[in-house]
């Protein structure tokens, strides 16, 4: 974490953000990422330009580390200008707790001895499966062995909830709910994260979730997890809701600040992309103009493409057209999100900085 700080002259505080480093996957291939939070500007200071000067200045020294950048939840109609652009749909799966008890046999009543409340040792063991589950996901992040993004528990707050499926040895699964308050009433429950190494694994931590539903009498939970991964396929045959937004500004958003180092990067995964779509020579040449942006000039328009936010057809119908002699290998580079190659990107809701 770096933290960018503007001063006046005697030494008073103007306005500060934070700059957060990570490794964000653009498919198979994970790549160095620093991420835009924290901005803020003391009262008496704000609408005199002092923010823009600060993102600026940190947007420059981030230029020099990475070329990428991301904002975790930006402000309707404010990084446009700063080169960022909304790249990561949202979307959350509601599931009523009636399809769950027909699914697993109407057992929700009786607790399931291999599911536990997990413990920091747990840690390592989610990383793992979490990386693996996402490994060609886009947007999501390559979690390092010591990461640690859940609630801790405070005067007020209980902190997170997470729930361990063991197969023998072997941590096979886990959910983690939400945190609340104390006091909070129940009215709904929310999972920030479900991820399992097989379906049956998907399904007992579903009845898991279902059976603290069924407890304190509520007819549907969430979920947020994209319709496309593991337990949305899941949730899907048992029956549910998907719902999604794009929001036209705001939200996740995304900016490449060195185009030509970055296509470089992510050169492996187009090539996985495309397979054997065209020779070697022929995706050379593709290749060479899409770094030096003689194909899709706009990195606006490129940033959505490679993480999957756009399709080859999203960006024809805002006016990205393709040449005609790169149309098949871009559709292959760029299927957009739930393409076969390509899952939605989709922003997990605890690397959310």
């Amino acid at each position: 974490m770096r933290h960018c700080r503007l001063r006046t002259a005697e030494g008073a505080p103007v306005a500060e953000l934070e700059v957060l480093s990570f490794r964000v996957r653009f498919g198979a291939v994970a790549v160095s990422a620093e991420g835009v939070g924290g901005v803020e500007t003391q009262p008496e200071f704000r609408r005199q330009g002092h923010m823009g000067r600060l993102l600026r200045r940190a947007l420059t020294g981030m230029a020099d580390r990475v070329d990428v950048a991301f904002v975790s939840d930006g402000i309707e109609g404010v990084y446009e200008r700063f080169g960022f652009v909304g790249a990561v749909a949202e979307g959350h799966l509601v599931i009523p707790v009636r399809n769950v008890e027909q699914a697993v046999g109407n057992t929700l009543g009786t607790a399931d001895p291999d599911i536990r409340d997990g413990s920091p040792a747990d840690l390592p063991a989610l990383v793992h499966l979490y990386n693996t589950a996402h490994a060609h996901r886009p947007w999501t992040h390559a979690r390092h062995p010591g990461w640690n993004r859940l609630v801790p528990r405070t005067t007020w707050k209980p902190g997170s909830r997470v729930l361990v499926l063991r197969r023998g040895s072997a941590t096979v699964g886990y959910a983690v709910l939400e945190g609340r308050a104390f006091g909070d009433p129940l009215g709904t429950t929310t999972v920030d994260e479900l991820v399992a190494e097989d379906a049956a694994a998907t399904r007992r931590l579903l009845a898991a979730v279902a059976r603290l539903c069924w407890q304190r009498r509520l007819a549907t939970f969430t979920v947020r997890e994209p319709a496309d991964g593991l337990t949305g396929r899941v949730a899907r045959q048992m029956g549910c809701a998907y719902q999604q937004r794009f929001p036209p500004s705001g939200g996740m958003m995304a900016a490449a600040l060195n185009r030509s180092s970055l296509v470089r990067t992510l050169e492996p995964e187009l090539r996985r992309r495309a397979a054997s779509r065209q020779s070697d020579t022929a995706h050379g040449e593709s290749f060479d103009a899409l770094r030096r942006g003689d194909l899709i000039p706009d990195d606006k328009a490129l940033i959505r493409l490679l993480l999957g936010h756009w399709s080859v057809d999203d960006a024809y119908a805002h006016g990205t057209p393709i040449p005609d002699r790169h149309q098949d290998l871009c559709a292959a580079w760029f299927p957009g999100g739930g393409g076969p190659s390509l899952p939605a990107p989709y922003a997990h809701r605890l690397d959310r900085y």
